[in-house]
């Protein structure tokens, strides 16, 4: 993550906290405060994912990672609504053999 992602991250935070909409100019101005300087693409671009995505689902959403990108491709691609979506079963865990052990068998190493 470069140095302004990751400043237009905690910009965004700090509006977020503060009640403050989160705008490309208000991203920049705080930056500019902070003695931060970024490629002028950064703060606009972190502005539109805002308007499209709330930041607390942002901050909710954080640990479950790309997982659910997959789910809604295939969803959309079977005409049906994402948000609508079941969400698919859970994984059987399979138990293993237990592995047997030398004293299973009627030996041991040290006999």
């Amino acid at each position: 993550m470069s140095i302004g992602e990751q400043a237009c991250t905690l910009a965004i935070l700090i509006l977020h906290d503060d009640g403050i909409p989160v705008t490309a100019e208000k991203i920049s101005t705080l930056l500019k405060a902070a003695n931060v300087s970024v490629e002028s693409y950064w703060p606009g671009l972190f502005a539109k994912l805002v308007e499209k995505k709330s930041v607390d689902d942002l901050i909710m959403n954080v640990g479950s990672g790309g997982g659910g990108a997959p789910m809604a491709v295939a969803t959309m691609a079977g005409g049906g609504d994402a948000a609508g979506a079941a969400a698919p079963p859970p994984e059987e865990k399979k138990e293993e053999p237990k592995e047997e052990s030398d004293e299973d068998m009627g030996f041991s190493l040290f006999d």
